[in-house]
């Protein structure tokens, strides 16, 4: 982001406005957002299905499964996180701990939408007052309850939005348009993860695999499933062969 002359009095602090209505700290946090690993969410029938793509810093020696890019909320409820790891992780506990102060309270899991606007009230906090920094984070969060299939994106001004399908984290372009010309209302599991590999796979950079790509499922009927290494690769092969994404579920 190029600064204009006179800007830089007004991202000193994230109390202070620009005089056009602007938080230049909400916007550099975006930013953060934008240089973070590509995550993406679809819809399903009976649930969404989640995938990141792990960038290792050294694939020689790092351990891939150390570098956990989709989170279990609760049994329900999973995030993708896309951004500065640490911000995520303090996000993700204080999701779970809302979970389960839910359950304790009402003996009942939350409902996904309420959950998002907590942590978006959370994230909200943290741009208006003094001695703080915005979340550098983004999550999509996916679940079900009562009310149906869920996935909303989460911000870190504390704005949240709900999709059929969407897309955060770097290079994210690619695969809204991947996207928005495929996806279609009735998709099963397996057209879902599909779909969402192929969106990933546009956004790779050239030379880049989906290798590393880390894949969880919420389903209404067989729970929360992440998916193993192997699996994975069945759908990337699937993928590199032609496989369709778009097949309609059942109804």
């Amino acid at each position: 982001m190029e600064m204009q002359p006179g800007q830089m009095a007004y991202d000193r602090a994230i109390t202070v406005f620009s005089p056009d209505g602007r938080l230049f700290q909400v916007e550099y946090a975006r930013e953060a957002v934008r240089r973070g690993a590509t995550t993406a969410g679809v819809t399903y029938d009976n649930g969404v299905v989640l995938v990141a793509d792990r960038r290792i810093p050294n694939p020689k020696l790092a351990e891939p499964a150390s570098l956990e890019k989709i989170h279990v909320l609760d049994e329900h409820v999973a995030c993708a996180t896309a951004g500065l790891v640490a911000d995520a992780r303090v996000l993700v506990d204080f999701a779970r701990l809302q979970s389960q102060i839910n359950r304790v309270t009402y003996s009942e899991p939350i409902s996904v939408e309420l959950l998002v606007r907590k942590i978006c009230d959370y994230k909200q906090q943290y741009t208006q007052y003094g001695g703080v920094r915005p979340f550098g984070t983004a999550l999509l969060v996916g679940g079900y309850d009562a009310s149906g299939v869920h996935l909303f994106e989460t911000e870190p001004s504390g704005s949240l939005t709900s999709f059929k399908a969407s897309a955060t984290g770097g290079n994210k372009g690619p695969v809204m348009e991947v996207l928005e010309q495929k996806y279609k209302p009735g998709l099963d599991r397996e057209s879902a993860i599909a779909l969402a590999l192929e969106g990933l796979k546009a956004a790779l950079e050239e030379g880049a695999t989906l290798a590393q790509v880390e894949v969880l499922t919420i389903d209404r009927g067989a729970g929360i499933h992440r998916l193993t290494p192997e699996e994975t690769q069945k759908y990337v092969a699937r993928l590199s062969s032609g496989g369709g994404s778009t097949r309609a579920g059942r109804s």
